[in-house]
């Protein structure tokens, strides 16, 4: 027989290591993005395998791509179920290339709005558009 030697670590060291708060690795364990790694001692202090860095590092690379946490997390569970999960990343990823494509052309349309407004603005408007308002260059007459 092989005996295989598994490294614990403490919550303190995984922090250190990942470059992740302690709190934020609290977290992940609750929300159930570390499930597959952690485990308590008998004084009740969480043991990590060492495999939590990998993990942790999924998770923040997956987070610096725009993945939410219940994304990451079905990603997560197709891993644990014993699969590759490349295909729901590429899925992910996809659709947040198009929120991105969506967000890039709404927010030209608005900076063309903008640019529209500020090419027509008055310092002083006219008295008679003065009257009742606070700034009549961006008040629409109701």
């Amino acid at each position: 027989m092989v005996s295989v030697s598994v490294t614990l670590l403490k919550i303190g060291e995984v922090a250190i290591r990942s470059g992740i708060p302690v709190k934020t690795i609290r977290y992940y364990e609750d929300i159930g993005l570390l499930k597959s790694t952690v485990q308590r001692s008998e004084s009740g202090y969480r043991l990590f395998s060492s495999q939590v860095l990998n993990r942790l590092a999924f998770i923040k690379r997956a987070q610096s791509l725009g993945l939410s946490l219940t994304e990451i997390q079905e990603i997560l569970n197709i891993h644990d179920s014993g699969q590759l999960p490349c295909g729901a990343v590429k899925e992910h990823l996809e659709a947040k290339l198009e929120a991105i494509a969506f967000q890039i052309e709404s927010l030209e349309i608005f900076q063309a709005d903008l640019q529209g407004l500020l090419y027509g603005w008055e310092e002083q408007p006219p008295d008679h558009l003065i009257a009742h308002t606070i700034c009549p260059n961006i008040q629409l007459n109701l």
